[in-house]
């Protein structure tokens, strides 16, 4: 792994920053700064499987004689919904869209490339990072990236492995690294394991799962003290669980980060009644993005963060009945919704001074 890693940063020296010109804006409350912000997102598509069976049981359920006579017309439309919920994530900061967004529950690489293809984001020009995991289901996570905004330098992907229990497949992390507004920073992708079996006797995994996240980010940290690290994705746990606070040591406040260590800007969020999934009525926000001390204002990058989101527009969510206020998703109790997700998309946005 260590020597991945070092493959990894040794890349950063390659390559100039080729990106084109985008928006500049002022910052109110900051007299005479100006700032150019990057969006970096994270959405669970929520099972987008092409429709061919290409996995046995995992997937035939996503095939036209499965369970939900999955064919054709049905993922051309979870295509052009998932295409238009992310063409919509822009902002007065970030009017090309997000610089780069993670993405998890996706079949295979074919399924990212009809995504960014579809009509509505096409003019993006998203590019894409994707490997196939061991995952049992046949689910995967991926990066797709805006390269006018980000560099891609470097992928390695790291897989999960508990000890005494061989046999146990779930996702690998992705870490890609790359230069955003001419500055290094190391995005992880995650898809922790499930709460299946309960939370509690499930908590093991989704600690190890942090574990090897803090793993990657230290020996990232040890051959650049300076980097800025991202860890996001569905992590099946709240910002307040054992595995995001104790284990990865994720902060709940910014003052309290110290070198080193994270800040999760999704636990004030969750405090606030805010979530970017519902379960029995009651929100949770397992989808998180967590920053490392060098992307705060008082760490050493260029890049700071500046602000976090959960993207709870109103047409990604059910309008009436008795799931009123609830994410839109492809299926719901057998029925195809024509939805979009079970989750929610989230965003950060990181800024760097320009003088």
């Amino acid at each position: 792994m260590k020597k991945l890693l070092g493959f990894a940063l040794a890349a950063l020296a390659v390559g100039a920053l080729c990106f084109s010109t985008v928006r500049v804006s002022a910052d109110s409350r900051e007299s005479g700064k100006k700032y150019q912000t990057f969006g970096v997102m994270f959405y669970n598509l929520e099972n987008l499987f092409d429709t061919i069976n290409n996995n046995g049981k995992y997937d035939k359920e996503f095939s036209p004689g499965g369970r939900n006579k999955w064919d054709g017309n049905k993922y051309k439309n979870k295509i052009a919904k998932l295409s238009y919920s992310i063409s919509q994530m822009t902002s007065p900061t970030t009017p090309i869209g997000p610089a780069v967004i993670g993405v998890s529950e996706i079949e295979n690489k074919s399924v990212l490339e009809d995504l960014v293809k579809a009509p509505a984001i096409k003019d993006w020009n998203l590019q894409i990072v994707h490997h196939d995991s061991p995952d049992r289901r046949g689910v995967d996570v991926g990066l797709l990236y805006n390269p006018k905004l980000f560099k891609k330098l470097s992928v390695t992907n790291h897989r999960l492995i508990i000890p005494g229990y061989e046999n146990f497949l779930t996702r690998d992390q992705m870490c890609v690294v790359g230069l955003m507004g001419g500055s290094r920073i190391a995005i992880i992708v995650n898809h922790w394991p499930s709460r299946r079996g309960g939370e509690a006797q499930s908590s093991y995994l989704r600690e190890a799962a942090a574990n090897l996240s803090k793993h990657i980010a230290d020996s990232l940290l040890n051959l650049d003290p300076n980097i800025g690290i991202v860890i996001m994705g569905d992590l099946n746990d709240d910002p307040s669980n054992k595995s995001c606070a104790e284990t990865l040591g994720a902060k709940k406040n910014e003052k309290d980060v110290q070198p080193g260590g994270f800040f999760n800007p999704f636990w004030q969020k969750l405090d606030q009644g805010i979530g970017s999934y519902i379960y029995r009525g009651g929100w949770d926000l397992f989808d998180q993005i967590i920053v490392n001390y060098n992307l705060l204002p008082q760490g050493p990058s260029n890049l700071e963060f500046y602000k976090a989101e959960v993207l709870n527009k109103s047409f990604l969510l059910q309008q009436d009945g008795q799931y009123k206020g609830y994410p839109l998703r492809t299926f719901s109790g057998g029925a195809w919704m024509n939805g979009y997700s079970d989750h929610l998309p989230t965003e950060i946005f990181l800024r760097k001074e320009v003088k």
